[in-house]
């Protein structure tokens, strides 16, 4: 049995473990293969590229560590509750099946070809982004070429290409809640409000639970879409962490610094998924 077994190791050895091993002692390394502690994390962390202290008093760009808080701020509240909201709103609706099939497009489609449906989304002749916009007496522009507004552009067109995920987990949810308990509440008089913050919500703590963990994974690790929309631009405002370390090896031929930034991310993605595993496994027990 463990003969069979050994080329599996083989293969995460090679492919998995040891480029994680790698990275990390490269992260501690200086273009020369000399150690220098922990000059290299010192390096990245002050640099703007990573946190713009001048850009919080100034606007954009604020570091790619801040841009990806931003989205996590932003993008996670909107993907939950639109979720939650289109799964209850299409539970009993004839045809709500086929809709929530073309909310969930966006999930099947190729993160690259959602980068540039952004790009023609808030375009400033073809965008239907302006096109809603006119009804406010807003001005047409192009809002992903401008430093004060491309993160947020891309941030809530992710909410569309997102937000599908979401509804599809509620909505499986929704169906394992027993309708005793609907019946019940309102044979007492709940109300509609009333019966979806004491039953739905709670009800739906484990899948919550997984849509937050998986959702704050993609999140840290976006990488994709502001590639094919702004390249992290203009003048770095939309840049992210995975977008730098990509910067850091491919365009500045500086890998120590894209280790670094690939550590952190390793850990800032170990730190938020483990404890929401923890709480869901504690719930199902």
């Amino acid at each position: 049995m463990a003969f069979f077994v050994i080329p599996a190791f083989a293969l995460v050895g090679i492919f998995v473990v040891y480029p994680v091993a790698r990275t990390v002692v490269l992260s501690f390394l200086d273009s020369d293969g000399k150690f220098v502690g922990l000059q290299n994390y010192i390096k990245v962390l002050s640099s703007r590229e990573i946190v713009n202290l001048e850009g919080l008093s100034r606007g954009f760009p604020l570091g790619a560590l801040v841009h990806n808080l931003l989205w996590i701020a932003i993008h996670l509240p909107l993907t939950l509750a639109l979720g939650l909201v289109l799964a209850v709103l299409l539970r009993n609706v004839r045809g709500g099946a086929v809709i929530k099939s073309i909310i969930f497009l966006g999930m099947v489609m190729p993160m690259i070809v959602g980068g540039v449906m952004i790009n023609f989304m808030f375009d400033r002749n073809l965008g239907i982004f302006n096109a809603f916009m006119e009804i406010f007496a807003i001005p047409a522009r192009s809002w992903t070429a401008y430093p004060d507004t491309a993160l947020l552009a891309l941030i809530f067109g992710s909410v569309w290409l997102w937000v599908g995920f979401s509804t599809v987990l509620y909505s499986a949810g929704l169906e394992t809640i027993p309708k005793d308990l609907y019946e019940a509440a309102q044979l007492d008089g709940a109300s509609a409000l009333k019966i979806f913050t004491k039953i739905t919500i709670p009800m739906l703590r484990p899948i919550t639970i997984v849509v937050v963990t998986m959702t704050l994974l993609w999140e840290l690790k976006v990488f994709d879409i502001v590639y094919v929309a702004t390249m992290g631009g203009p003048g770095g405002a939309s840049n992210v962490l995975a977008l730098q370390m990509y910067l850091y090896a491919f365009r500045a031929l500086d890998f120590n610094r894209s280790a670094v930034v690939a550590v952190l991310l390793t850990m800032s993605t170990l730190l938020v998924s483990l404890p929401l595993l923890r709480t869901l496994r504690d719930d199902q027990s």
